[in-house]
């Protein structure tokens, strides 16, 4: 029988036994399937099956409606631990991972995308729910940009494998899937058999959850999502598509990114803990303005390749001061309420998802440059809640709007 530990007891535990310690393993494990899957993705789809823009659009669509569905991770933690679905979400994203490039048809890989991403999402969804609960408030900001550091990190040798061997040994689409997609399998699997199950000393509720109170963070998750599908289906796209990128050059691409946040994650999150939600996130989203401006003007002014690489380097830096948006929620939530709102969250955040890349699959056709001004928008809109999250949010103190300002913390 598998052993349950209070968190409170957690510390007694060798640490490579801790909860702290499983999320940066799970957090490694994750992206070592997920990261690769899309970083052949745009290749593998144009050179396998022969996608355009219209069809790579209906891709991410299917591949979003499980984080649109994530919300069924309530009903699933009537019967099974948080943990335990983590884990096992995160086997089945990396056997589908695995087995993609057996499946090179529209068909089959609308399907086996369908899979991954149901382990994905759920993964995920639970993933940041135990991060809420198993984190200090006072250390959370910092401890998650360490975590984000450390699955950047996993990812980068992940592509410094593709990178190096991709040309060199003749690699090939289905063997760096099956190996990718079966590390990550394998340490998931692992986890669940060498960890204890963590009881948090805060039950988490078992039905959905919605309150009035949170409609602000639920605003600036519906528009990060929207926000952030733009990014994810049409950047890398446009650069295979309109600059001609190869496996390795894409790759090379992910690997500045994935530097750049290794060494900037741990700084964002403290300076989220120094500055404050507000700061932070009003910080990204005018970057974010300026970045998809840009990407609109490689379209309407023929500007280059190569603004077009940094744009997309810098692009990844702004998304990782998203985990502003955890820790805010992680203060003025009540602290049986994480999980639910996780799942809740999620799936507003994927509301766009379901529908967005599709459509504007369609727009890209006629007008790409148009997408990312559209993006733009969305990101000013972002903007302007972000500027509603009070400098010291705790709960009954959601938004600058409501209750009576607090005294700060000493």
């Amino acid at each position: 029988m598998t052993q349950v530990f209070p968190l409170s007891d957690a510390a007694h535990l060798p640490f490579w036994r801790r909860p702290v310690t499983l999320l940066f393993v799970m957090a490694a494990a994750m992206p070592i399937a997920f990261a690769t899957w899309s970083a052949l993705l745009n290749n593998f789809v144009v050179e396998v099956a022969g996608f355009d823009g219209s069809d790579i659009g209906w891709l991410h669509t299917v591949r979003e409606v499980p984080g649109f569905l994530a919300v069924g991770v309530i009903a699933i933690l009537l019967f099974v631990r948080e943990q335990v679905l983590g884990l096992v979400a995160l086997i089945l994203l990396g056997v589908a991972t695995a087995l993609t490039a057996h499946f090179p048809s529209m068909g089959g890989i609308l399907t086996i995308t369908m899979l991954s991403s149901i382990g994905f999402h759920y993964f995920e969804t639970v993933n940041q729910s135990l991060q809420l609960q198993w984190l200090d408030r006072e250390r959370a900001p910092q401890m998650l940009g360490w975590i984000l550091s450390a699955s950047s990190a996993a990812t980068l040798v992940a592509y410094g494998v593709i990178i190096l061997s991709w040309d060199a040994l003749g690699l090939t689409y289905n063997i760096v899937y099956l190996v990718s997609g079966g590390i990550t399998a394998l340490v998931a699997l692992f986890a669940l058999l060498a960890y204890p199950q963590f009881a948090s000393p805060n039950p988490q509720v078992k039905r959905m959850v919605l309150r009035r109170r949170y409609w602000l963070y639920y605003a600036l998750q519906f528009m990060s999502g929207a926000r952030r599908q733009i990014f994810v289906v049409f950047a890398g796209f446009m650069l295979v598509e309109r600059f001609g990128f190869d496996v390795h050059e894409i790759t090379l691409l992910f690997l500045a990114t994935l530097v750049s946040n290794i060494l900037f994650a741990p700084i964002m999150g403290r300076a989220v803990r120094v500055f404050g939600e507000r700061k932070a996130l009003a910080f990204e989203y005018i970057g974010l303005i300026a970045v998809f401006l840009a990407y609109g003007g490689i379209y309407y002014f023929g500007w280059g390749l190569v603004l077009a690489a940094i744009l997309y380097v810098v692009d990844h830096l702004f998304f990782a001061l998203a985990l502003a948006l955890k820790t805010y929620f992680q203060k003025i939530a009540d602290p049986g309420d994480i999980a639910p709102t996780a799942a809740v969250a999620f799936t507003i955040n994927h509301i766009a998802a379901v529908f967005l890349p599709a459509a504007l699959g369609y727009l890209w056709l006629v007008s790409p440059g148009a997408v990312f001004l559209l993006a733009a928008g969305m990101a000013a809109v972002s903007l302007l809640l972000a500027l509603m999250v009070p400098r010291h949010p705790v709960p009954g103190y959601e938004t600058i709007f409501s209750g009576v300002v607090p005294a700060p913390a000493q």
